[in-house]
């Protein structure tokens, strides 16, 4: 069973924590309405209501003690959120006052709801798909519009659209390799075997696109971790401070002003960068300036770019570059080479000429940042696009399947192998979706959500 108490009517607040102009307690479940009831009162009762509709009402005690006034709105099944009776109770933003309500509504019959259980029950509803339920938690937690527009579209089905197509030409073409199989003793073929690989190649050719998308789509959902390294003084915090548009690091002519790493996000085009000032890299006694690299080397460790800052009154620091090869790849190194509004300087080795002070050169910086991490990729998030890492995965495992299946039917195997093959490819595809499932790849799944949701 994927949902042990799957008939429990649950609640669960439906809104963020603290105080606020209203809470929402969210009920679903065969007993909503008459939990309800057994605390509302209004000028109907909330079982005989319409759905979709509001009620005006008090909400009240065993001893009819008054606790808030409130609006209930009423969803029959299965017209609803999660395909079942549901009621939301608007109070007023208290804590108190909602933890209440719960307290009442828990004496009657009514459980508290676990993490993403209302979504959990979307899905198992058939209101969302696997994958548009997982789109909720990226809709909640983008940062950009990039990555709402990129969430939003997943959960409105465009990539699930996509899948479902790829994965009924599967289901297609398997069920005439395995019905050539019932046939085997007349030799009958129903399907040749040029065809086939043509059939075969196609939908790798599909899926090899999808899969193409996987950077662009983790860089809008995730956004990207930049270090700002350089010696002391070449203008880090200045091009911080120049990039956020206020003063949030010090600037100082003396070395080792900056001695913790300073973390900040921006949104540049888009996506979400945070950008981590990091103290100067260099040799010191002095125990904090000491941590500080410490923790200046372990954010170029973890960064997906590193901005190595120069400036034109000091030599390019080929030692410290030395050293970030030791710790990062070359490719994710930009090198920037600041302060170019004291001297016209032109260096072999600087990828970007900026000024922190006047800003010439910060677009062709922030265009650069997004060639370094998208590549030369022409996708949008209108696109269907994968950025989901389970998604990804299953992508790779149906495309290896295609391509034993591929392989079985270039060396003339028996059908029962071809069939195999494309029958687990189809099964690593419906995994997306949810069309295969396991309770431990939905428990995992949901337990990411928070209570309420």
């Amino acid at each position: 069973m994927i949902l042990q108490n799957q008939n429990d009517t649950i609640v669960a607040i439906a809104t963020p924590a603290g105080v606020g102009a209203i809470s929402v307690i969210r009920l679903s479940g065969k007993g909503s309405f008459v939990a309800t009831d057994s605390i509302f009162m209004g000028r109907v009762k909330i079982a005989e209501a319409a759905s979709h509709t509001i009620h005006y009402g008090k909400i009240i005690d065993e001893n009819e003690n008054l606790i808030d006034d409130v609006l209930v709105s009423v969803f029959r099944n299965p017209h609803s959120y999660t395909g079942e009776d549901s009621v939301e109770i608007s109070a007023h933003g208290n804590q108190f006052i909602s933890k209440k309500i719960i307290e009442l509504l828990l004496k009657s019959d009514v459980r508290i709801a676990e993490p993403g259980e209302f979504t959990k029950r979307a899905f198992l509803n058939g209101k969302l798909d696997l994958a548009q339920a997982e789109a909720v938690v990226e809709v909640i937690n983008a940062r950009t519009d990039a990555s709402l527009r990129g969430a939003r579209n997943q959960l409105d089905g465009m990539l699930s659209k996509k899948i479902h197509e790829l994965r009924t030409q599967l289901i297609d073409t398997s069920s005439l390799v395995e019905l050539e199989l019932d046939f085997a003793e007349e030799d009958v073929e129903f399907v040749a075997h040029d065809k086939l690989l043509l059939m075969i190649a196609n939908i790798i050719s599909e899926i090899d696109k999808l899969l193409e998308t996987y950077t662009f789509g983790r860089v809008i959902r995730d956004g990207v971790n930049v270090a700002l390294v350089g010696i002391p003084n070449v203008g880090k915090s200045s091009l911080l401070n120049y990039i956020l548009k206020e003063s949030r690091a010090i600037v100082s002519e003396i070395p080792g002003t900056t001695r913790d790493v300073i973390r900040e996000e921006v949104s540049i085009n888009g996506i979400l960068f945070r950008l981590f000032d990091t103290a100067g890299i260099r040799s010191t006694k002095n125990e904090i300036e000491i941590e500080g690299v410490l923790r200046s080397r372990e954010a170029v460790k973890n960064a997906d770019v590193v901005l190595f800052i120069n400036d034109v009154q000091q030599k390019i620091s080929k030692e410290l570059r030395e050293e970030l090869l030791q710790i990062t790849s070359a490719e994710k190194i930009i090198t920037v080479l600041n302060k170019v509004d004291l001297e016209n300087i032109l260096e072999k080795e600087v990828d970007i000429y900026i000024s922190a002070l006047t800003g010439y050169g910060i677009n062709n910086l922030f265009a650069k940042l997004r060639e370094k991490v998208l590549g030369g990729n022409s996708y949008t998030e209108q696109s269907a696009i994968v950025s989901n890492s389970r998604h990804y995965e299953n992508l790779k495992k149906a495309r290896q399947e295609l391509q034993n299946a591929n392989n079985a039917v270039k060396q003339k195997l028996s059908g029962e192998y071809i069939s195999v093959d494309l029958r687990n490819a189809e099964n690593s595809l419906g995994e997306i979706i949810g069309e295969v499932t396991s309770d431990d790849i939905l428990n995992n799944i949901f337990s990411r959500f928070c209570i309420g949701k």
